[in-house]
């Protein structure tokens, strides 16, 4: 199994890194640090690059706002050094659900276990 992983790891790059990506974070990368859902933030010596290897499926809506604002270089410190401050009402980030299970589903949808029945129109039928 350890030798499928690793060529599998080889050529996709949606669980996790590559080995390349690997191989230039081994060599080139300072961690800078993680987030909630355990990816890691890196950045190299002169801060030329940045980049993020996710824990798991590489999805970039699980990035956070406060690391998507550094990664983006929208402010130079990240959230380690300097946590951006939040306001009472913000709920906490959460992940694109589209296309899941957990998306959104209205109430009269059909994705819904229990459909509510519709009264706000009738149906046209042919006669």
């Amino acid at each position: 199994m350890g030798i499928l992983n690793s060529l599998l790891r080889a050529v996709t790059w949606w669980n996790g890194a590559t080995l390349n990506t690997q191989i230039f974070t081994a060599r080139k990368g300072v961690k800078v640090g993680e987030d909630d859902e355990g990816n890691v933030f890196y950045r190299t010596a002169d801060d030329s690059k940045r980049w993020v290897i996710f824990n798991g499926e590489a999805e970039a809506s699980r990035i956070d706002p406060d690391w998507h604002g550094w990664l983006h270089r929208t402010w130079d410190e990240p959230p380690t050094d300097k946590p951006l401050a939040h306001k009472s009402w913000e709920k906490p980030h959460q992940e694109n659900l589209t296309g899941t299970a957990l998306a959104y589903a209205p109430a009269g949808s059909l994705r819904r276990a229990d459909p509510v029945e519709r009264t706000d129109y009738e149906a046209w039928s042919p006669e």
